[in-house]
């Protein structure tokens, strides 16, 4: 029994080193994490200091500008 164990044991290590069916998966999703906590803290950030309302103003006070 201890010896079929010992197998299994050696059979699984060797597996889970020499297989890697799925890392690049894994890491993408890692950096598409990455990125979407990233611009959530700008979007927090931008709201909380009204940069969006001011951008948004500017826009619009330029597009008026030219209209008229």
């Amino acid at each position: 029994m201890l010896v079929l164990y010992v197998y299994l044991a050696s059979a699984v290590a060797a597996r889970a080193r020499t297989d890697e069916r799925g890392q690049a998966s894994a890491e993408y999703a890692l950096v598409l994490l990455g990125a979407a906590a990233v611009a959530l803290l700008i979007v927090a950030w931008a709201t909380k200091s009204d940069l969006v309302d001011k951008l948004f103003d500017t826009v619009l006070k330029a597009i008026t500008g030219k209209v008229k």
